[in-house]
């Protein structure tokens, strides 16, 4: 059993910094490397890559930066565990093999690929079967918009990599993990840590929410004292160095930017937090109340006292679907009284939308500078403002009425209120929106078909 295990974060989205993997790889020793690139919307935007061609649907940019990664990987026997596969684990992993061809290490490392969380050519089985799948929010059954849903995939825990891993995998992709997963599944495959060993799990799904938003935790978007942060052009990302006993430093490379301490950690651990006595996970449900942190200087926060209990019966499910169309466009307004003038340009814009008869479910107006950002401020905008930009979205079902909405902005220019300064963007674009519905699902509808499987390269 190992003494310490180096978990270090290199992504904590789709689009993320490039860089921030090899400055893990190359800054200084760690074990495992994780990346989590999937949110929400990501699913369905990768579903959608893949119905216009089967060999897309996960993240692309994962596979040259691990053609660029692969020999200090094989060289020194660091472990890869992401969730760059998306809606196309299988695609993704065979990308890798022939990325690891062209880097010049096959037969020096194994793939890894767990398969089985997507579910969405299942759900006319499963609502057969009597699963529901009601969105959590409003209770309502899937079979109310089942013709519209574009994606559908299943958070699943740490028991597929840890087994990827017990099998030799040098680099894991799934689908749908669960973010603390890619943290803490290598976290039990090294410390030997069982499916009751509820706080140590626990411990290892603070490890991984600590983790899974990259620089979050080391500066970056940082409200504690964001000004002081150094160096932040090259800001080092978090690595966790955890013990068998569950407990945890939080650190980064040294040299780096950024910083971690007690406050930046404690806001990432706040990040998405609903009731922090019960964080549901696959595998654990972990009680954030009982986290104690000790901030040891020199970027170095100990974390220990964290507390589990029972997984639940359920696994959530991840779905999207079609909802409507959108656009929005814009126009900047300069001083004097550029509010003034971008409110009266919002008027004529909505008489006219009017007159044509048109059909939106809404039409928001922003006035970025203004009130975009704490909404409708009270009183009179200030006379001085020195610019403004005019922002107005609609939405609706009727895409003809989004689309002529589309050129009828461009018109105020020159037959709206003066100062125009900009068509920023040029003409609003027409878009899909994709509507997110969580449900629950039982978790002996989805486990048994989780498939794991290691190839060598």
């Amino acid at each position: 059993m190992a003494d310490v295990l180096r978990i270090a974060s290199g992504q904590g989205f789709w689009g993320d910094d490039l860089d921030a993997p090899v400055r893990q790889v190359e800054g200084g020793p760690i074990d495992v490397l994780m990346m989590d690139y999937l949110a929400e919307v990501t699913m369905s935007i990768m579903q959608k890559q893949r119905a216009r061609d089967p060999s897309a649907g996960y993240a692309r940019d994962f596979i040259p930066l691990m053609e660029r990664l692969f020999p200090a990987i094989a060289e020194r026997g660091i472990r890869v565990v992401t969730n760059a596969g998306g809606v196309n684990p299988e695609g993704c992993a065979q990308a890798l093999i022939a990325a690891a061809d062209r880097a010049g290490v096959s037969g020096r490392v194994k793939i890894g690929r767990v398969s089985g969380d997507d579910i969405l050519d299942r759900l006319p089985q499963l609502i057969e079967a009597g699963h529901a799948l009601e969105n959590m929010e409003t209770g309502e059954p899937l079979s109310s918009i089942l013709d519209r849903v574009q994606s559908a995939n299943v958070y699943i825990g740490a028991a597929p990599i840890v087994e990827a891993l017990e099998k030799g995998a040098h680099v894991i992709v799934t689908g749908r993990s669960t973010d603390t997963a890619l943290t803490y599944g290598p976290m039990m495959h090294a410390f030997g840590w069982g499916a009751d060993d509820h706080d140590r799990l626990a411990a290892g799904v603070v490890a991984g929410h600590i983790n899974e938003c990259g620089a979050q935790s080391s500066g970056g978007n940082c409200l504690a004292d964001w000004w002081t942060m150094p160096e932040m052009a090259h800001v080092g990302f978090p690595i966790i160095e955890a013990h068998p006993d569950g407990t945890f430093v939080v650190t980064k490379h040294e040299g780096s930017g950024g910083a971690v301490t007690r406050r930046t950690v404690t806001e990432q651990i706040l990040y998405e937090m609903g009731d922090p006595t019960t964080y549901i996970t696959p595998d654990v449900v972990a009680d954030f109340t009982a986290i104690r942190l000790q901030d040891e200087g020199g970027d170095r926060v100990r974390v220990s006292g964290v507390v589990g209990g029972p997984r639940t019966p359920f696994l959530k499910a991840s779905i999207a679907y079609s909802d409507g169309w959108k656009a929005t466009g814009t126009l900047t307004y300069s001083w004097p009284d550029a509010a003034m003038k971008a409110r009266a340009a919002d008027r004529i814009l909505r008489e006219r939308l009017d007159r044509l008869g048109l059909e939106f479910d809404a039409v928001r107006t922003e006035l970025v500078g203004w009130d975009s950002t704490h909404g409708e401020l009270v009183g009179p905008p200030p006379a001085d403002l020195p610019e403004v930009q005019l922002r107005v979205g609609v939405r609706g079902r009727d895409r003809a009425s989004v689309e002529r909405f589309t050129r009828e902005l461009a018109p105020l220019i020159l037959t709206g209120p003066p100062s125009v300064t900009g068509f920023a963007g040029g003409r609003p674009r027409v878009q899909e929106i994709m509507a997110y519905w969580p449900a629950l699902i039982r978790r002996e509808a989805v486990e048994p078909g989780l498939h794991v499987d290691v190839t060598e390269a």
